[in-house]
């Protein structure tokens, strides 16, 4: 058995013959659900067709980023909700010059799990009873 020197050329070297190849020849590991299967899953879900699915889909997302304009916030019962916040001016580091440097206050959004969600996530619950009673039929 040949031994190898792990070096940075090395590892290039692997990481352009693994390139050259074809996608199909590997696996692809999805590290999250992309649109299409969002859709494909929700479709089968509620048994309609791919383009009602992705037309509810973008109709959610849009209605989401006019609420959480107009109101600072957006519920999604039972999953979580999007809250519009505010964050102060602060005094910040560069590790690069070793100097402070001043952040701008700034308005970000972000993302509070809903009990049931972390409930069906975590707490050992089956997702379908955190789900409504009118979800549970369609799983």
């Amino acid at each position: 058995m040949e031994s190898y020197h792990v070096t940075s050329s090395n590892i290039l070297l692997v990481l352009k013959r693994w390139a050259s190849h074809a996608i199909d020849d590997f696996p692809i590991l999805s590290l999250q659900m992309t649109k299409t299967e969002l859709q494909t899953a929700l479709a089968e879900a509620t048994q309609t067709d791919k383009t009602t699915a992705g037309v509810f889909l973008d109709t959610l997302s849009a209605l989401a980023y006019k609420e959480i304009k107009k109101n600072g916030e957006f519920v999604l019962p039972g999953f979580g909700k999007l809250v519009k916040q505010k964050r102060k001016a602060r005094t910040g580091f560069n590790p690069k010059t070793q100097q402070k440097i001043k952040i701008p206050a700034k308005t970000v959004v972000k993302f509070r799990v809903a009990k049931a969600a972390k409930d069906g996530v975590l707490g050992g619950k089956e997702v379908v009873e955190a789900l409504p009673r009118k979800a549970e039929r369609l799983v």
